[in-house]
C-alpha cells in the first residue's frame, strides 16, 4: 500500500462528476490503515499549457481507458485540508462528465490505476450515504452541499 501525503503547494485538479441513477461515481481514499476513510469524484492534475476541461478529458481517459464528454460550466472549489496530519491545499475545477453509452453498464465497481501504479476503486455513492455517522467522508468537504445546492 502506498502512503500519500499531500504536497507542500497548491495544487490545480479537474475532477469529473458523473452521475448514475442518481448516484456520485467516487473513487475510494483510504487512511495509512488502508480503511477506506472517505471518497472523492475520479481526476486529477492540471499539468502545465493545458486547460482543466482538457485535464478532466484526460484523466479519465489514463484512468479507466473511456472519452468522456464535458456537460455544462465548471464548478471552482478551493480546498485547504489536512490528511493524516499533513496540510494540503488545492484549487479544484469540477465538471459534470458523460460516458460514452454503454460504458460500465452492469458494473458496481470500477478497478483503476493511479499515475505510480497503485490500485483504486471506484462506484456509485448515493448523497445520503456520504457525509454521515458511519458513512464516508465526500471529498472536498463541503461537496455535498453544494451539490444537493445545483440539483435543488
Amino acid at each position: 500500500m502506498t502512503v500519500w501525503r499531500p504536497p507542500s503547494r497548491i495544487r490545480v485538479k479537474a475532477l469529473g462528476l458523473h452521475w448514475r441513477d442518481g448516484r456520485l461515481l467516487a473513487a475510494e481514499v483510504p487512511d495509512d490503515a488502508g480503511r477506506v476513510k472517505g471518497v472523492r469524484p475520479l481526476g486529477g492534475s492540471v499539468e502545465f499549457g493545458e486547460t482543466a476541461r482538457a485535464a478532466v478529458i484526460r484523466e479519465f481517459r489514463e484512468e479507466l481507458g473511456i472519452d468522456v464528454s464535458v456537460v455544462g460550466e465548471p464548478v471552482h472549489v478551493e480546498n485547504i485540508y489536512v490528511h493524516e496530519g499533513a496540510v494540503g491545499h488545492e484549487y479544484l475545477v469540477l465538471f459534470e462528465v458523460a460516458f460514452p453509452k454503454g460504458a460500465f453498464d452492469g458494473q458496481d465497481d470500477i478497478v483503476f490505476y493511479e499515475d505510480d501504479g497503485a490500485a483504486g476503486v471506484a462506484r456509485w455513492f448515493a448523497l445520503d450515504d456520504l457525509d454521515r455517522e458511519g458513512g464516508p467522508e465526500l471529498y472536498p468537504k463541503g461537496l455535498k452541499a453544494r451539490l444537493l445546492e445545483t440539483k435543488a
